[in-house]
């Protein structure tokens, strides 16, 4: 009875150090939200982009983080210079300049560029019809990516207007990350 109370005990531990954010999509994400509504939180990424490769080992794999994306949001996994044919807002963005076998830097994905991305990896919000909410760009840590996930998630960016509202808003946040 022990030993098997002791595999249970294993087995379960083993599941919850293995969880990780539940990607997909855009596609999928966006017909997952005319279903159950929901925000989507997209990471956008390239293959050649170091800082990329940091937010999914650091950042992406950090206990808070997965729980609170897999809570309140859609999480999709984006490769800006990848061939994903994305539909949005009934039309359909590609990569037609994509070079199959290209070392290093490819062709920019017509997504990637209809949400004017200032670099990689971006953060990307959409509010629960679809909708842009904001880019960010820039690596985060889980205690800096705390802020957006949370502002987002509750709403609270509608009410952020000026630079100083803002300010106060990053003044008076106490994260839990």
């Amino acid at each position: 009875m022990k030993h098997i109370l002791l595999l249970v005990a294993l087995l379960s531990l083993g599941t919850i150090s293995a969880q990780e954010i539940e990607w997909m999509t855009m596609n999928e994400a966006l017909e997952a939200q005319k279903k159950a509504p929901k925000k989507i939180f997209m990471d956008v990424y390239t293959h050649w982009c170091g800082p990329c490769k940091l937010l999914d080992k650091n950042t992406f794999s950090d206990k808070k983080v997965i729980n609170f994306i897999n809570k309140n949001f859609y999480a999709v996994k984006f490769n800006a210079e990848g061939t994903e044919e994305i539909t949005y807002q009934d039309f359909t963005y590609t990569n037609p300049n994509y070079q199959e076998g290209r070392k290093g830097r490819n062709a920019t994905h017509f997504f990637a560029d209809a949400l004017k991305l200032r670099g990689y990896p971006s953060l990307v919000f959409f509010k629960a019809d679809g909708e842009l909410i904001q880019a960010i760009p820039g690596y985060k840590t889980p205690q800096q990516l705390e802020i957006y996930l949370k502002m987002i998630a509750n709403d609270d960016y509608l009410k952020l207007t000026t630079v100083e509202a803002w300010q106060e808003y990053q003044d008076k946040f106490k994260g839990t990350f």
